[in-house]
């Protein structure tokens, strides 16, 4: 197991935390996705490490951006 941790920008709301928590979901191999809307902590474990790139992609198709 594997543990990533990222910042995201632009969430306000409990739905963002849910928008940004399904996309990264979707991503092979990861296990559980954690979101805190107040300091924007994103943190992923996985079965393997997460190309940054598939973080940023799912982080982009839920509307918001990594820092």
């Amino acid at each position: 197991m594997t543990t990533q941790s990222y910042t995201v920008t632009g969430m306000t709301c409990a739905h963002c935390v849910a928008s940004v928590t399904e996309e990264v979901s979707a991503i092979a191999g990861v296990t559980t996705v954690d979101v805190d809307l107040a300091s924007g902590a994103l943190t992923i474990t996985a079965d393997q490490p997460v190309a940054d790139d598939a973080v940023r992609a799912a982080v982009d198709e839920a509307g918001y951006a990594l820092a």
